[in-house]
């Protein structure tokens, strides 16, 4: 038998610590991107890779694609996992993604099993390492006989402290419409035994300051819907499920205003088709007779809230620093969203030598099998090689290193259940965590408080 052959679709920030892994292994890789130069680029200088065109959405090209190769590597936008998985159940191929298991993907649970592959999702960071960490110190503390009350986790993936020097306080190292649309999600939690719903619109106002370390002002909002974490971690028992984000302070107020004033509205409006002056097309978004800038200020104070002057002037000149006064030209998108994103990833770039850092933090309340409390945290807080040095993201080695991993684990034979999976059993994650931990350096620490 030849040397293993892997499909990777993708060529985002995250494929390349991805791709040296599978290179560093001797594991042949076809790099596929529907823009040939994307796929030439990413692959370019790495032993045993090569680039195709593929676009997943022809199944005769992608069944012929598939077919050639032992495992798939799906980084392409989650919408089109169902398309891959279904081409590899066809081709008895495995698959990795580090995407959330979609129910479009669950449905094809019973012909991935009758296919006899292994499709393992959610091996990234959040989710992927965070899933390790949490089930591994859940079963740890079963096993002892204690009970788990509460359980909050948050991730953040952040510039470092000294380049957040923003109005957000934050960077773009990929796409701001993703960013920008998780915030107007919903979010569903367990509190003190109830279940608590949160709009997507008030989502912002639920932020609250969060302690890891004295050095840094996080605050976390939560995300999405944690109430199935009772089943998924195995903890009946917990009366508080979170998970959530983290930001720097300051953050959630001055998105809570874009939001207040209309800026994050994917509604196609006409007059955002034509390269016009920002302060215009604010007037127009705000619906107001007048650009000039006092009149754009006294309708903005009209439609949002602050909790006092200081705020008020801190978002006020964040919102001038963006540009929606000025007489610059937008970047017609159609709509205020996209128009917006596009001077946000301008001007909020990684530049020269500047890094990124992710913090993710689990905080267990726990009942040990004697009656004692204690309170344990799993932490991990990586920085990234300043941009520009060669080195990888923190988010990109967070995300591309464990994929890599599994994906060199299913080939192996160490990772071998069948179907559509997600590390979330101590058969899946022991080994994942004992590579990771020892030839990657990437663990969580753990501290009982």
């Amino acid at each position: 038998m030849g040397p293993h052959r892997v499909l990777m679709l993708g060529s985002g920030f995250v494929t390349r610590p991805t791709l040296d892994i599978l290179s560093d292994a001797g594991i042949e890789v076809t790099v596929a991107c529907r823009n040939l130069e994307s796929a030439k680029k990413l692959s370019e200088g790495v032993k045993f890779a090569r680039a195709i065109s593929l676009d997943v959405t022809d199944s005769k090209a992608l069944d012929a694609a598939v077919a050639e190769h032992n495992l798939i590597i799906s980084l392409i936008p989650y919408t089109f996992h169902t398309t891959v998985i279904k081409s590899a159940i066809r081709n008895k191929k495995n698959v990795v993604t580090t995407s959330y298991i979609s129910p479009a993907m669950l449905e094809l649970e019973q012909q991935a099993r009758d296919a006899g592959i292994t499709v393992l999702n959610e091996i990234g960071l959040d989710p992927g390492i965070d899933h390790l960490y949490a089930v591994s110190t859940i079963e740890n503390v079963h096993e002892a006989g204690g009970k788990i009350r509460s359980f909050e986790s948050f991730c953040g993936g952040l510039p470092s402290p000294e380049d957040s020097g923003n109005p957000l306080g934050y960077r773009f190292s990929w796409s701001s419409r993703g960013v920008l649309l998780a915030l107007r999600n919903a979010a569903r939690f367990y509190q003190d035994g109830k279940v608590v719903n949160i709009a997507g619109p008030d989502l912002m106002a639920t932020a609250k300051p969060y302690h890891i370390y004295p050095g840094f002002a996080f605050v976390a909002y939560p995300n999405r819907d944690s109430t199935v974490y009772k089943e998924r971690y195995n903890i009946p028992e917990a009366q508080t499920i979170i998970r959530g984000t983290l930001r720097y302070r300051g953050f959630p107020e001055f998105v809570k205003v874009l939001v207040d004033i209309g800026f994050l509205s994917d509604e196609a409006r006409d007059f955002l088709n034509e390269p016009v002056a920002w302060k215009e097309a604010t007037q127009k978004i705000l619906k107001i007779s007048s650009s000039g800038e006092k009149d754009l200020f006294t309708a903005i104070s009209s439609r949002a809230t602050f909790k006092d002057n200081d705020e008020k002037s801190r978002i006020m000149a964040g919102l001038k620093w963006i540009g929606i006064f000025s007489d610059s030209r937008i970047a017609p998108k159609g709509n205020p969203l996209d128009t917006l994103c596009a001077t946000l990833e301008e001007k909020m770039q990684y530049e020269e030598g500047e890094r990124d850092l992710v913090m993710l933090q689990h905080r267990f309340e726990i009942t040990n099998k004697n009656g004692t409390e204690e309170t344990r945290t799993c932490t991990l807080c990586e920085y990234g090689a300043p941009t520009g040095s060669g080195g990888y993201s923190a988010m990109a080695k967070l995300v591309g290193v464990p994929c890599g991993v599994a994906v060199k684990q299913i080939l192996d034979g160490t990772i071998s259940d069948k179907g559509i999976l997600a590390p979330i059993t101590s058969k899946i994650n022991a080994p994942l965590m004992k590579e990771l931990k020892e030839k990657y350096g990437i663990e969580c620490r753990e501290k009982v408080h």
